[in-house]
């Protein structure tokens, strides 16, 4: 009878394991990524544990065997922060890549991203998100809802910035002015649609000086009609990451 007694009791132990390495396991779809709360009922910041699958779309950077990357699926984006791997993995998470990444759901400044991140490469075709055209949302609460994927602003003309000694121009190197051609600086310049002002930025770590979008930025003048597309991050409010920037069709 102990004898029987002890194996129902492992099995259930089992049992018990299974069902926890299964409910660890679950793959969250986005909607119920962005449904788990960021706070506790006494309005404290919590991280909660997610698993989610994604595809790589934008490496911003490596260093430091660490690396931020853009991903996106067919519902929705996942920014994944300073996520460890080696140069050698960072090289093969190509554009396109199919990913399962566990980590915690966190919040920076407003921006919801995954941290202390794992991922395992899945078998798959290539996914590229379209750019979804987000011009009409500027200025409405609904912008947020396609924080860090791939979208378009079309039409915007460019207005002219203070640079660090009061001269009009149509960007600045670092959000002051501060910085100077050829030192590989963030972009920042102001773009207008339908009488309101919005600022965007060309991040270094993602399109570095020398990259089209750089030099396009670089070439702008006050009053030029531009269409773009860009990662919607956030910073204390929306701050487009922009990679790509044309004449406005």
């Amino acid at each position: 009878m102990k004898k029987l007694i002890a194996i129902a009791l492992m099995l259930a132990v089992f049992a018990s394991c299974a069902a926890l390495a299964e409910e660890e396991a679950k793959v969250l779809t986005h909607a119920e990524f962005i449904a788990l709360p960021l706070e506790d009922e006494a309005g404290q910041a919590i991280e909660q544990e997610v698993t989610v699958e994604t595809y790589v779309q934008a490496k911003q950077g490596w260093w430091d065997n660490k690396a931020r990357i853009y991903t996106q699926a067919e519902d929705g984006a996942y920014f994944l922060y300073d996520m460890p791997l080696s140069q050698e993995e960072y090289d093969a998470l190509v554009p396109g890549t199919k990913i399962r990444v566990h980590g915690y759901k966190s919040q920076w400044s407003g921006e919801v991203e995954i941290i202390d991140a794992t991922y395992e490469i899945l078998e798959a075709e290539p996914f590229f998100a379209e750019a979804f055209d987000a011009t009409a949302l500027l200025g409405t609460d609904e912008l947020i809802d396609h924080q860090n994927e791939l979208v378009s602003f079309k039409g915007g003309k460019v207005v002219a910035k203070k640079d660090v000694n009061g001269n009009d121009a149509a960007f600045l190197y670092n959000w002051d002015g501060s910085g100077a051609a050829g030192n590989n600086n963030d972009l920042y310049f102001d773009v207008e649609f339908n009488g309101a002002t919005y600022t965007f930025t060309v991040e270094s770590y993602l399109c570095a000086e020398g990259t089209d979008v750089y030099k396009a930025v670089e070439a702008l003048k006050v009053g030029d009609v531009i269409d773009m597309e860009g990662f919607l991050y956030w910073y204390d409010g929306a701050n487009p990451h922009i990679t790509s920037v044309k004449a406005a069709e």
